[in-house]
């Protein structure tokens, strides 16, 4: 997860979000001064920057589509397809709230397969 570029990151609010790790977990962090910081010492480091922000706006964009346009069903089916891994090890409980849809409709989805 990009934690540095989040919405609380960038604008200094409270984030709308919380995020649980279901894992053991190594986080880094580094303070938003500290990285401007970076970012003029080391030019090279805001073009990491960019590219990093690049692929999770395009992650988000893709997210924000399938939880607005698509069925419950097919938001299941492009999750299995593209997060294979993550169907073995998260909670179905998990996989239900980052879907946008009950632990009970994932549940009956799940079944019709």
């Amino acid at each position: 997860m990009n934690f540095a570029l989040r919405f609380s990151f960038l604008s200094n609010a409270p984030s709308y979000e919380r995020i649980e790790a279901i894992e053991n977990t190594e986080v880094e962090a580094i303070h938003k001064d500290d990285l401007e910081l970076l970012y003029k010492t080391f030019p090279e480091t805001e073009r990491v920057g960019r590219v990093i922000l690049e692929q999770y706006y395009m992650r988000l964009e893709e997210r924000v589509v399938y939880i607005q346009f698509k069925s419950a069903k097919e938001r299941y089916e492009h999750f299995f397809t593209k997060r294979t891994e993550l169907i073995k090890r998260a909670p179905l409980g998990c996989i239900a709230s980052y879907l946008g849809i009950t632990q009970e409709t994932l549940s009956r989805i799940r079944a019709e397969k």
